[in-house]
C-alpha cells in the first residue's frame, strides 16, 4: 500500500531544500527506490515537502539514508505526518 509522508520543518527555505536534493542525487540516494512522487512547496523559510512511496518499507529505507545527510546539513525535518493512501489518480493512466 502506498503511503504519503508530509514534512513541515520548523524552518527550511528553497535554497536548503535544493542543496539537500542535490546532495541526495550526488550520493545516489535519489531517486529513491519506491519513490513515486515528491512535491516541495511554500515560501520563505516555510518550505514543506510531501513524498509518496509505494510502501512503508521503501519510505523507512529512504529515511535511514536521508536522515544523516539532513542532520549533517543542519536541517530539522520535524516529525512527518504519515498516512496510508487510498488511491492515486494520474493523468493519462
Amino acid at each position: 500500500m502506498s503511503i504519503l509522508a508530509r514534512f513541515s520543518p520548523p524552518s527550511m527555505n528553497s535554497e536548503q531544500y535544493d542543496a539537500i536534493v542535490k546532495r541526495l542525487y550526488e550520493e545516489g540516494v535519489h531517486p529513491a527506490e519506491g519513490l513515486e512522487l515528491e512535491v516541495a512547496f511554500g515560501s520563505g523559510d516555510q518550505m514543506k515537502v510531501s513524498i509518496l512511496f509505494d510502501s512503508m518499507e521503501a519510505f523507512q529505507a529512504f529515511g535511514e539514508r536521508i536522515g544523516p545527510i539532513i542532520n549533517e546539513m543542519g536541517v530539522d525535518p520535524g516529525e512527518p505526518e504519515v498516512v496510508e493512501v487510498h488511491r492515486v489518480i494520474r493523468r493519462g493512466v
